[in-house]
């Protein structure tokens, strides 16, 4: 099962290095407007929920740390469990936020200036590769080709006096990505648990304890 599912990651990555890409094209086009780039962890903190196709590649990405810096991962990691089961004391492995009413964990306090566990000391991140698709998105308007807007969120650093929606040249092939994703996701879930699902999702910190060798036979979603 193991081999199938970094496989399916492995793909999962390229569509998105095809994001990555789009980013590098909008720094250009931006110019001096775009302030974000790598190294820069502005953004890196509080919580983010991602799929758990994206927390098995973080996986794959912690697992090529040496071993002293994955025990300082972890062990943050662990810490950020235990605050949030002070707040949630049934949020246990795997740790998926389908089995909480979706206001408890959307609500989050935006003023939560909690680092991300994989920043380094330097402030850049330990599994830059291998990061979630919302940390390659983030930062930037998400408009389709076509002009949907998936996301108008973006960093306040950004687009000083000026209105990135009407940037056409940052917009992006995001239908195409989604549908990727999902097609993948579906691949992913198949295999780890038998049958395809649409959604599961857990916190970045909560995705780097997650044992994937048990969530098959107890997945709670």
């Amino acid at each position: 099962m193991t081999s199938g599912l970094d496989g399916i990651a492995l793909q999962y990555r390229e569509v998105l290095e095809t994001v990555d890409a789009w980013f590098a094209h909008c720094k250009v086009e931006g110019g001096e407007h775009i302030r974000c780039d790598k190294g820069c962890s502005a953004c890196c903190r509080g919580l983010f929920d991602i799929t758990l196709l994206d927390a098995y590649l973080l996986h794959l990405g912690i697992s090529q740390l040496p071993q002293s810096l994955r025990h300082q991962v972890l062990a943050k990691a662990r810490g950020r469990l235990r605050q949030l089961q002070q707040q949630w004391p049934d949020f246990t492995h795997p740790y998926l936020l389908n089995s909480m009413p979706d206001h408890v964990w959307t609500e989050m306090p935006e003023d939560d200036e909690t680092p991300c566990p994989l920043l380094g000391e330097d402030g850049s991140c330990l599994v830059y590769a291998w990061r979630p698709l919302i940390c390659r998105q983030h930062g930037l308007p998400n408009i389709d080709l076509s002009g949907t807007r998936f996301s108008e969120l973006y960093c306040s650093l950004n687009f000083a006096g000026i209105d990135p929606f009407a940037m056409p040249q940052i917009r992006g092939e995001f239908q195409h990505l989604f549908e990727q994703e999902m097609a993948l996701f579906g691949a992913f879930t198949s295999v780890l648990l038998g049958a395809p699902i649409n959604e599961a999702d857990t916190f970045i910190p909560t995705a780097l304890l997650i044992d994937f060798s048990r969530i098959s036979s107890s997945p709670k979603v």
